[in-house]
């Protein structure tokens, strides 16, 4: 007998204490189950005042990673412990090693403030908190690189150099990517980990211009995580909340291509004057991981009181990865 999952999501919802929480990337059917939506860090905050001792998070590891370094009393699982690859990208050793890369050239570690995205790794904030440091988002990288560089430190950008190069070029700063060419920390202001979204180098400055000649007043926005030449050449870049907000603020007959995850772009706007920046589809594998059927086996765990695919972080983890976010959560 086949299981209508929808149904079955909706009682077990009723029954127990638990919130479910759904990432903006995910796929439209798992979307509309949660009870919570948003992006990363916001997720993490509802989380936190949610008065449910729940939570099942449908997005990547480092996100329902996050709800337990804020609220750690939370019992958090995930239908699907997907990994984001940008956050694999670094792990506490590349870390270290991007440090003592710049040590080596000339740079004492207590002259560096590093600055992580909010896509890595518990392990990777605790590092950054260990050494005075700062969490940031898409949204507020502005505000919390601008406060880091009065401390008159080099800034380590880590994981994603798109992001890092972004904001340097937006305040007029000089970037360098570590093993990429040659990058001198002593001559950069921010230096930048070579890590990267592999949804976000889908879009490319022929997707822009195809756009552009088939409609000429056509606006392009995309978020800060595709190349900085997109970047450029876009009308707006902005964090996934900021695209949201900029889309809706738009004439409804205003046409706009937008560089971002497919599945948030095809809910922006029905009336089609709303299209992806690309020629292929792009969509992130491991934030489509997650099923109907995955949701309703998590639920299903709590009333059987057999939880699965829960995650756990380690005390010592937990308290310096929050204080690099309660750092960047007293600058926003």
């Amino acid at each position: 007998m086949s299981i209508d999952y929808r149904a079955e999501i909706k009682r077990l919802k009723e029954k127990l204490p638990v919130t479910v929480v759904g990432h903006f990337y995910q796929r439209d059917e798992v979307f509309e189950m949660a009870d919570i939506i948003g992006d990363s860090l916001e997720l993490a905050r509802k989380c936190k005042t949610d008065s449910n001792p729940w939570v099942v998070f449908c997005g990547v590891g480092f996100m329902g990673q996050s709800v337990k370094v804020i609220a750690p009393e939370k019992r958090v699982l995930m239908p699907k412990v997907a990994c984001c690859a940008m956050a694999r990208m670094i792990d506490s050793s590349y870390f270290d090693d991007s440090v003592q890369y710049m040590v080596d050239r000339g740079v004492p570690k207590e002259n560096i403030l590093p600055i992580t995205y909010i896509n890595s790794d518990a392990t990777v904030k605790a590092k950054v908190g260990e050494m005075g440091g700062m969490v940031c988002t898409s949204s507020n990288a502005y505000k919390i690189i601008e406060k880091g560089l009065e401390s008159g430190k080099k800034i380590l950008f880590v994981p994603d150099r798109c992001l890092g190069q972004n904001f340097a070029n937006s305040m007029g700063l000089k970037s360098c990517i570590i093993g990429e060419g040659e990058c001198d920390p002593k001559e950069a202001d921010i230096i930048c980990f070579n890590g990267f979204c592999s949804v976000h180098q889908l879009f490319t400055l022929d997707d822009i211009e195809f756009y552009r000649n088939r409609y000429p007043d056509i606006k392009i926005a995309v978020h800060p995580e595709c190349d900085p030449e997109i970047v450029n050449a876009s009308d707006f870049a902005g964090s996934t909340s900021q695209l949201i907000k900029y889309v809706a603020e738009l004439d409804p007959n205003q046409k706009v291509a937008v560089g971002t995850e497919y599945n948030l772009v095809n809910r922006m706007r029905p009336n089609g004057n709303t299209f992806v920046l690309s020629s292929t589809k792009p969509e992130c594998p491991t934030m489509n991981e997650t099923t109907l059927e995955d949701l309703y086996l998590t639920l299903k765990s709590i009333e059987d009181e057999k939880p699965i695919n829960e995650i756990v972080v380690d005390p010592h983890t937990v308290k310096y990865a929050n204080l690099a976010l309660e750092r960047m959560l007293a600058i926003n």
